[in-house]
């Protein structure tokens, strides 16, 4: 059996599956609006539906350089987690540990509260509540889960993160060797380009205008220009997310990482019955380069990692195209967790880009003197940590001191990645030295390999 994919790239397999949406129309000159937000992925959807839905009245236009969920939202693994997946003791430093338990709660309260927008709008986005399941399958993953399970605790999710032993995690899904799991609940499994899809539509119905094929040449105080017009406005947020370095004058913001996955056919309840799965936990591993998995509506499996990390310059993918090497890292994440897929066919592999910033802690904010602001960031965790940013954005475009306003990521300032070829060296070292130690720990079933370590430290991770 072959397992070359089917198909590679064409956006994503989310898409396959649903169909690449008509565009809708560019911008038709010069406009006026209240608030213009660039970028139509769930950052941008999700502050305009709270924008409109506080003040009907306001005039938002969203301006896209290709279609709504071009990017990260029509890519992601479909994890919608509500986890805290970045440096608590760097927001922490800036503000105070029971500053950073209110926006771990706020974190974990976007899993509901997409639920029941999606309830509210009519969004059917395959949708499933369950568990996240992290697995541990060496000496040195077991040592990292229980430091992440007593850290996750320390830091206010006593009830939702826990551990279980080798039985438990097997009976729930069947991986060779498996040691013991944490489970992470009140989690769901979305299709994401339904989602984001959907989104779209209930914001145009709330009113806003979404211009797609319009793409943005400028950004200023009160003026974005376009190859389409420009829109004049007082309030700008740049929801750009991994493709913000596209941008001029932005290359060394945030780096584009490139992340990718793989689909395979659907699969007969010959395979299931050896996998199990049967809570469809959204899943992952305690490898240093982690992976992370979903089980699809149709019964499939998607399997996502990093493959090759980033692209020379802050390049972005053509059209989530990957490379030969990142598929077959993929495909060998697959049979190794799941050998029961090997003789079945792989359907899809594609790829898309997230945001890092230098410090690797997400950030939204908004410059009241100028009117522009910005969200993300969001290292990977980007289909809720989106919700709670695009809240958080129209609550400070509307000048509103709540709770959201005041949680420490708001306008946290972060330096900018160093020049080329520094931030490709070190983004590369650091992948390749944590993939190194995972081969070690694998082999020689040690305890965590000080090599992930250094490589940690090499882009200060």
């Amino acid at each position: 059996m072959t397992h070359s994919p089917k198909t590679i790239g064409e956006i994503s397999f989310w898409y396959a599956d649903i169909g690449k949406p008509a565009r809708r129309a560019p911008l038709a000159g010069d406009t006026v609006a209240d608030v213009c937000i660039v970028g139509a992925g769930y950052t941008g959807l999700w502050t305009a539906y709270y924008l409109k839905q506080a003040n009907p009245a306001l005039r938002v236009v969203v301006v896209e350089k290709e279609f709504a969920g071009f990017g990260a939202s029509g890519r992601n693994g479909g994890w919608l987690s509500g986890s805290f997946a970045w440096n608590h003791a760097r927001y922490a430093k800036d503000s105070s540990e029971s500053a950073v338990r209110d926006m771990v709660q706020a974190m974990n309260g976007t899993v509901d509260e997409v639920i029941r927008v999606a309830d509210l709008e009519g969004i059917e986005a395959d949708i499933l509540r369950t568990d996240e399941l992290m697995v541990a399958t060496n000496r040195a993953q077991e040592v990292r889960m229980a430091a992440e399970v007593r850290h996750r605790q320390h830091w206010g999710e006593e009830t939702r993160v826990y551990q279980i032993g080798a039985e438990a995690a097997r009976a729930r899904v069947n991986i060779p060797g498996v040691r013991g799991g944490m489970v992470v609940s009140n989690v769901a499994r979305v299709q994401p380009a339904k989602l984001v899809r959907g989104l779209a539509m209930a914001v145009e119905r709330l009113g806003v205008q979404i211009a797609e094929s319009t793409e943005v040449t400028a950004i200023s105080a009160g003026r974005v220009t376009t190859k389409c017009g420009t829109v004049t406005a007082p309030i700008i947020l740049r929801c750009t997310e991994g493709f913000t370095a596209t941008l001029p004058g932005t290359k060394r913001d945030w780096l584009p990482l490139n992340s990718a996955q793989i689909a395979t056919e659907p699969l007969p309840e010959s395979v299931w019955a050896q996998i199990g799965w049967q809570g469809h936990e959204i899943f992952g591993d305690f490898n240093n380069a982690y992976c992370y998995c979903q089980r699809t509506r149709e019964g499939r499996i998607t399997v996502g990692a990093r493959g090759v990390p980033y692209r020379f310059g802050s390049a972005v993918d053509a059209a989530g195209t990957p490379d030969s090497e990142t598929i077959r890292r993929l495909t060998a994440i697959l049979h190794r967790h799941f050998p029961a897929t090997i003789p079945h066919r792989i359907d899809h592999a594609w790829c898309g880009v997230l945001g890092v910033p230098r410090d690797w802690c997400a950030t939204v904010g908004l410059d009241r003197a100028t009117g522009l602001g910005w969200a993300g960031g969001y290292v990977g965790v980007g289909v809720s940590t989106s919700n709670l940013a695009g809240r958080t954005l129209a609550d400070l475009a509307l000048g509103r001191d709540t709770g959201l306003t005041g949680l420490p990521w708001v306008n946290r300032k972060v330096r900018p990645w160093e020049p080329e070829p520094l931030r490709w060296l070190g983004v590369h070292g650091m992948y390749g030295l944590l993939n190194i130690a995972d081969r070690r720990e694998a082999r020689l079933d040690i305890p965590p390999s000080r090599i992930a370590a250094f490589g940690n430290w090499l882009t200060g991770r």
